[in-house]
């Protein structure tokens, strides 16, 4: 398969995860991410996350192991920490897991994860941002078939994978009477927490602030380049239009 095909592969699945989420669309405000793509230490700590935690089920078919090198990490780094299969530096982050299983187990096939921080931006907010909320809003809901829902994505069909290091945790909800309908509605006030996890709250929305990075990150790996490489341009170009307009006005000052 051209790589031309995959890539349209992949966008076609990262827009089905897209359009199953647009049910949560008018549902809670989306919480601002951190913005740390410039950060290495946060990102080196949320590609550990996604190798640990994302990568059993979701795949990055269009990142190669050898561009967590961009990361300030070493080859032998990335072979001892981050590369948990038998798989090369070369080789792309696939998982091994069959997709007809995956679909049985999960009643649909977990998307691919490469451009998932680009395409779920909205009015609401970025995609970054979505994934911020969408990770540290599941709660458990034994109506469903995981155990588990989440307040940014109803009825999502993927468990919390990150319930050890959050802890379990149930949304708190008041009574209100819509201003339209004048009909009781719930409106999300809080949380309460269930059991602990191994991560305070403020520790568990940072791991997930790394994360997104990480996630923001690699659906653009050059991005930062580009705005640095555009910036200097930019300025080049706002210098040499300086310089052109005081050398044309010199040469035909003496022009009558």
């Amino acid at each position: 398969m051209s790589k031309l095909k995959q890539l349209a592969l992949g966008l076609m699945v990262a827009m089905t995860f897209v359009a199953g989420a647009q049910a949560a669309e008018e549902g809670i405000a989306w919480d601002k991410a951190p913005n740390q793509t410039n950060n290495l230490a946060a990102l080196q700590t949320g590609a550990k996350l996604f190798v640990n935690y994302c990568l059993n089920c979701h795949s990055a078919a269009f990142m190669r192991y050898t561009r967590l090198q961009d990361l300030g990490l070493t080859t032998q780094q990335i072979k001892d920490n981050l590369l948990l299969t038998d798989d090369t530096l070369a080789d792309t982050m696939v998982v091994a897991m069959d997709p007809k299983q995956a679909k049985e187990w999960f009643g649909t096939n977990p998307p691919d994860l490469t451009l998932v921080a680009r395409s779920r931006a909205s009015h609401k907010g970025s995609g970054a941002d979505y994934l911020y909320t969408y990770l540290r809003t599941f709660y458990r809901d034994d109506s469903k078939a995981t155990g588990w829902n989440n307040l940014a994505f109803p009825s999502v069909a993927m468990p919390n994978v990150l319930w050890e290091l959050q802890g379990q945790r149930k949304p708190i909800f008041d009574k209100i009477k819509d201003a339209e309908t004048g009909e009781e509605v719930e409106a999300f006030r809080g949380w309460q927490q269930v059991t602990p996890g191994t991560m305070t709250t403020l520790q568990y929305d940072q791991a997930v602030g790394d994360l997104v990075s990480y996630l923001q990150w690699m659906s653009e790996p050059t991005r930062n380049t580009r705005i640095r490489v555009g910036v200097g341009v930019m300025a080049f170009l706002g210098l040499f239009t300086l310089i052109a307009w005081r050398l044309n006005a010199a040469f035909w000052k003496d022009v009558k």
